[in-house]
């Protein structure tokens, strides 16, 4: 009996990983251009990155839209109709059931993972919290903090020694420690002198990364399956979660036995209005993923371009000399002179709009409808917009849309913002980004402090960046650069 029990598991077992071999490998048949490019990868011969062949699509589309029907998804680079799903018809563009089974182990009822009344209750909090002049001025101060304390001693050691820095790892660092410290008080030390690795940071990239990998499988069966099984990456990214889910305990507990009250991290805020530990810890993650990886990741393509483009780096130099008049270089600004700072702030949003952290972004229509460029849209597609694609289409930009050119965010010198339904790397409309300023503030306190002290050479030989498949973009290989101490202008 045991042995024929034995026979009928390993038969089973058997037939199962024969499944997910070919459930793997399936490629749906599809006669239109974008599916057969998709199914025979052709567009890694022409292109870098997958989001570049998306883009080429779509600048060939008169509508700026187009269908992935291998995907069953409809991907957009209209600002017509990202405003339509962001602002005007908002609540038949809901993030999606789909969308929360695929980060929902992760992100759990976090933010962003949610729709309905939760997203509002969380959206309110929010919303009070961050907009506090309180809460302003803590975040500004912890990354000063980090900056004078750990960020620029660790370039002027790199500087002595002259050894090749990967910049992307040192952002990456510099913004966990920042949002850690930020969002429940700990601080994990990954940017000390030794560099030490954060258990925290390991298993936290680690569960982001298998997360998004679930929304690049063809067949969400597959992924359902080797989760029910528990085997391959979804045993690690259970494995990864799992550490998460401790880590985060732990703070919450450390939290509730000490006197939060006077503590002006996001967590004991959050607790003040909050016995639901469980939701703590979700929302914590989600600040965690928005506040860490986005502003690492535009920092990174940041420099890449500065690096390209003297020009920039001595105009924001100039700026920088004029605001700050009595200021010796390697002191920060205060928070008065980098909101006078117009070019630097331009620059930014240039840099955003080609490299933005977060690609792009889909939601789910609930019921069927009809985008403003007449592209019908059925119950349950996968909507997607594409603000890297946005970034560089002429209809929207102009014919040097592909330039680096922060002038052209500036009218008589002074910054004047974009509609962000053409340039929705916040999102916009409803679900518009709550802590939009606290990153530029944070993106320009750090740009700011290292163009005034060094220069940058690019190690890589790479003239475009390669991206690896993640939540956000990550450039592949690092930021591999050279310190020096500033030349003179």
């Amino acid at each position: 009996m045991a042995t024929t029990l034995f026979f009928l598991i390993l038969a089973i077992s058997i037939l199962v990983l024969l499944a997910l071999f070919f459930l793997s490998r399936i490629k749906p048949y599809c006669e239109c251009e974008i599916c057969k490019g998709y199914l025979s990868s052709s567009w890694s011969l022409e292109f870098k990155n997958l989001c570049d062949w998306y883009s080429h699509l779509l600048k060939k589309s008169p509508s700026g839209t187009i269908h992935v029907h291998v995907l069953g998804s409809v991907i957009t680079a209209n600002p017509n109709n990202v405003e339509y799903m962001l602002k005007t018809k908002f609540d038949n563009f809901p993030k999606g059931k789909q969308f929360s089974t695929i980060l929902g182990d992760l992100l759990g009822r976090g933010i962003f993972a949610v729709d309905g009344e939760m997203w509002k209750f969380q959206r309110k909090m929010a919303s009070l919290e961050l907009g506090s002049v309180s809460i302003r001025s803590f975040a500004f101060d912890i990354v000063g903090d980090e900056i004078r304390k750990r960020l620029i001693p660790l370039l002027e050691s790199n500087v002595r020694n002259g050894a090749v820095l990967d910049l992307q790892d040192v952002l990456r660092r510099f913004s966990f420690d920042s949002i850690c410290k930020f969002s429940f008080g700990m601080d994990p030390g990954c940017l000390k002198s030794s560099m030490p690795v954060s258990d925290l940071q390991v298993a936290f990239d680690l569960a982001s990364k298998l997360s998004a990998e679930r929304a690049m499988t063809v067949s969400p069966l597959v992924w359902k399956i080797k989760r029910a099984l528990n085997i391959g990456s979804e045993k690690k990214l259970k494995e990864a979660i799992k550490k998460v889910d401790i880590l985060a305990e732990e703070v919450i507990i450390h939290k509730r036995k000490n006197d939060s009250s006077s503590q002006n991290d996001l967590l004991s805020r959050f607790m003040r209005n909050m016995d639901d530990d469980k939701l703590l810890r979700d929302i914590v993650v989600s600040f965690l993923l928005a506040g860490r990886d986005t502003v690492a990741s535009a920092l990174t393509t940041f420099f890449w371009l500065l690096a390209h483009h003297p020009r920039v780096v001595d105009e924001i130099r100039a700026e920088s000399s004029r605001v700050m008049v009595t200021t010796k270089k390697a002191t920060l600004p205060t928070f008065e002179e980098i909101r006078e700072m117009h070019y630097l702030t331009a620059s930014i949003h240039e840099s955003i709009r080609l490299f933005p952290p977060v690609q792009f972004d889909s939601k789910f229509c609930q019921e069927d409808d009809t985008l403003p460029d007449g592209t019908f849209v059925a119950q349950g597609t996968r909507v997607t917009y594409h603000p890297y694609a946005m970034g560089r289409m002429e209809s929207i930009w102009g014919q040097d849309c592909l330039e680096f050119n922060p002038e052209r965010w500036l009218e008589h010198g002074v910054f004047k913002a974009q509609c962000p339904f053409k340039y929705p790397v916040f999102q916009g409309g409803v679900r518009v980004c709550l802590g939009k300023d606290l990153a530029i503030v944070e993106m320009k306190s750090v740009a700011l402090a290292l163009i005034r002290q060094f220069d940058f050479l690019v190690c890589a030989k790479e003239q475009t960046p390669k991206f690896m498949p993640g939540l956000t973009a990550t450039i592949r290989g690092g930021l591999p650069l050279m310190v020096q101490e500033r030349r003179q202008q």
